[in-house]
């Protein structure tokens, strides 16, 4: 599981490492999330929800974090809650 943070937007992707291949992501353009008028910190937590929900869709219940460098507080740290909230486990 692999965040990337703009000034703006975050977005996650889970990889399969092995072969190289995205198999699921998400992003706050998506038309669901970037509708709502809300806070940057909320986008991430609706994110993180959001691809929680997907990979339990596809069969993925545990995934390493990476967090790309960035500090683990505030939107990324908000995105990883709400992924575990959700249920996924890292």
């Amino acid at each position: 599981m692999t965040v990337y943070r703009s000034n703006k937007q975050i977005s996650v992707q889970l990889i399969d490492d092995k072969s190289g291949k995205t198999l699921v992501s998400v992003s706050s353009l998506l038309k669901d999330i970037a509708a709502e008028k809300v806070t940057k910190t909320e986008q991430a937590a609706k994110v993180g929800k959001l691809i929680a929900e997907k990979a339990q869709a596809a069969g993925i219940s545990g995934v390493v974090f990476d967090r790309n460098g960035y500090l683990y507080h505030g939107r990324v740290k908000q995105l990883a809650d709400a992924a575990r909230e959700a249920g996924l486990k890292f």
